[in-house]
């Protein structure tokens, strides 16, 4: 009995959120309707410029960033390319990475899909193999690393999985998540909470990972596949 009235106080609690929640919708919408009537036809002329001028800003801004090799995700083939690319673009992600390393792979599935979602950022990779002086210069030491870079300088590093929840199964959401902490990419979440977080919370099993130091190489492997 107990049960069935706590059940009808939290439904008549929710339908009255529902309804003020509502009511508040339409009543901006009726503002924003009535400012609009009030306008005469040169305001209303003058918005409509206003919201074209800003489209026409926006789809000049996505076609310079397509041009500078924006909206996919690129491998450069050498340490002078890496300075060239950052040197063209206010936000850069670049995966420094081995052939031979398990997560670099991992990575390499969930930057494909951000790099076409947030064109306002350029999404790269760069073989440690073929730039041990830009690794040396960035103190890489561990792979997968992920150089942030913010104006032309090195904002933060994403280090193998610890930040990802520590599992190789993380989200691309929680690695959108990762990067919108740094300000590299426009995040429309939340900060405060994680992804994996939430998943921890339903019971999602995270393996703690081991770092390997790969042998006869100079840097540490975040992968177990050695």
């Amino acid at each position: 009995m107990e049960a069935n009235a706590s059940v009808n106080m939290f439904s008549k609690a929710l339908e009255n959120q529902l309804l003020q929640t509502t009511k508040l919708v339409e009543e901006h919408l009726d503002s924003e309707i009535q400012k609009l009537d009030q306008m005469d036809g040169d305001e209303l002329e003058h918005l409509k410029e206003k919201r074209l001028e800003a489209l026409r800003k926006a789809q000049q801004q996505k076609q310079e960033w397509l041009s500078k090799g924006h909206g996919e995700y690129r491998e450069i083939p050498s340490e002078r390319d890496f300075f060239q690319e950052v040197k063209e673009s206010k936000k850069v992600v670049c995966h420094f990475y081995r052939d031979s390393t398990l997560r670099c792979k991992i990575l390499d599935k969930h930057l494909v899909i951000l790099s076409k979602k947030h064109l306002e950022t350029k999404f790269l990779k760069l073989n440690v193999e073929k730039a041990p002086f830009l690794c040396e210069r960035l103190r890489i030491k561990v792979i997968p690393t992920l150089a942030l870079v913010k104006d032309g300088k090195t904002q933060d590093y994403v280090v193998g999985f610890t930040d990802l929840g520590n599992t190789d199964d993380f989200t691309t959401e929680t690695l959108e998540w990762r990067l919108g902490c740094s300000d590299i990419i426009n995040y429309s979440g939340s900060l405060m909470e994680p992804p994996f977080q939430s998943q921890k919370k339903l019971g999602t099993n995270f393996t703690k990972l081991e770092k390997k130091t790969i042998r006869g190489k100079k840097y540490d492997s975040d992968s177990d596949d050695d």
